[in-house]
């Protein structure tokens, strides 16, 4: 099973989305292993977005993603990073497709109300940043043998 880091983003918290979001994850069959609402600092979110650091809209998106809460989860699955990204839609939600979060939800890039780890290297370093080893919880949901062989 893979792990990746999802973010509600400000925008999608204060337009009260979060439960939506963790029902898309929960129906496609992945699992909730950790989870908190927080407000990160600039300095938090400028090591996160690290990859990004020579992008013009670098600051810009450091100073946004402190600018309020965010619901930090880790989720697992099988093939869940490539899997979320394809739930979540393009970065421009312009561009994604109905039914994707961003297709369905938001209408902005700069206001795309989720964030995803792009790679499981990335999500390996970015639940890293986010999560203790003791905020995990280890679970074994009662529909895991109808979702995997």
């Amino acid at each position: 099973m893979e792990r990746t880091f999802i973010a509600v983003k400000p925008d999608g918290v204060q337009r009260g989305l979060c439960g939506d979001i963790m029902k898309r994850f929960e129906q496609r069959g992945f699992r909730l292993v950790a989870a908190k609402f927080i407000q990160a600092s600039e300095e938090h979110m400028k090591n996160h977005y690290l990859d990004l650091k020579d992008m013009p809209f670098y600051g810009g998106l450091c100073k946004y993603m402190s600018s309020g809460p965010v619901f930090a989860m880790v989720w697992e699955g099988q093939s869940i990073v490539k899997l979320a990204r394809m739930m979540m839609g393009e970065t421009n939600p312009a561009d994604s497709k109905p039914g994707s979060i961003r297709g369905d939800l938001c209408v902005n890039i700069g206001r795309n109300i989720i964030h995803g780890s792009d790679t499981l290297e990335n999500a390996q370093r970015e639940i890293g940043l986010w999560f203790k080893a003791e905020e995990f919880v280890s679970y074994t949901p009662c529909a895991q043998a109808f979702l995997y062989e």
